[in-house]
């Protein structure tokens, strides 16, 4: 017998719903020297995401007439409860977040509408409450949307380089209730933790899914992405009123 998918009408630690998004603020320009900036904050959680733009691109991708986005993501050593050393960020989740971030935000990229230039988005945890990546991305597409803009601004573009939107939220199970956009400590005893990315046109970038305590089955996989769907419309329709007349967003 399946666990439910659809969660009762109960309160989170917070206070939240089960299909309630932590408080979604994301700050553009919060870094002027930057191309691209943007300080986004879930809940407790803060990421400063800044886009660089650099006029050459990786070996492989010279005199091919196509760009390049990438990402580099780190923690501050006090961005938890406890200090963590720089020397110890430096392994493999770092990457694996990083590489996501890029992912997510190729994704919804024209590489050859910028010429033969790199995007980089540094995203710096300034404070982690759980749901850093998803974050990340969240903020990294403004950042990356803003670098564009200076680029149109000095005529650098060849055609709209945005495909669409993308967005990411986590969601995961917790005592059997399936909830949006979790908190870390809603995260450190989930039975079943997922961070979904997707485009605003709702086509998946990623899903990322871990039985953290429990097994989980098609229906209550099916219930959780709906769920994630549900907290990424919110955070795409957000992106968009921030982002509204730049005339960088496809209709």
């Amino acid at each position: 017998m399946s666990q439910p998918t659809s969660p009762p009408a109960r309160e989170r630690p917070d206070g939240r719903g089960p299909r309630a998004l932590r408080p979604l603020k994301i700050q553009r320009g919060a870094l002027p020297a930057a191309e691209g900036s943007a300080l986004v904050t879930m809940g407790r959680t803060r990421v400063l995401c800044t886009a660089t733009v650099e006029d050459r691109v990786p070996g492989w991708l010279r005199g091919k007439g196509g760009g390049w986005v990438t990402a580099e993501y780190g923690m501050l050593p006090r961005a938890t409860t406890e200090r963590t050393p720089r020397s110890a960020q430096a392994g493999g989740r770092a990457h694996e977040i990083q590489r996501l971030v890029g992912r997510s935000l190729r994704a919804v990229t024209d590489l050859r509408a910028f010429g033969e230039r790199t995007v980089i988005l540094d995203c710096d945890v300034l404070e982690a409450d759980a749901g850093t990546r998803t974050a990340a991305i969240n903020g990294a597409f403004v950042a990356l949307h803003d670098a564009f803009l200076v680029l149109s601004n000095a005529g650098r573009l060849i055609r709209p380089p945005l495909r669409d939107t993308v967005a990411a939220v986590s969601v995961g199970r917790v005592a059997g209730v399936a909830c949006l956009d979790l908190s870390y400590a809603e995260d450190s005893r989930a039975e079943v933790d997922m961070n979904v990315v997707m485009t605003g046109a709702g086509r998946f970038v990623e899903v990322q899914g871990t039985g953290e305590g429990a097994t989980f089955d098609a229906d209550e996989l099916r219930g959780m992405l709906a769920l994630a769907r549900h907290g990424i419309r919110r955070v795409t329709a957000y992106q968009r009123r921030l982002l509204a007349g730049s005339g960088l967003l496809p209709g």
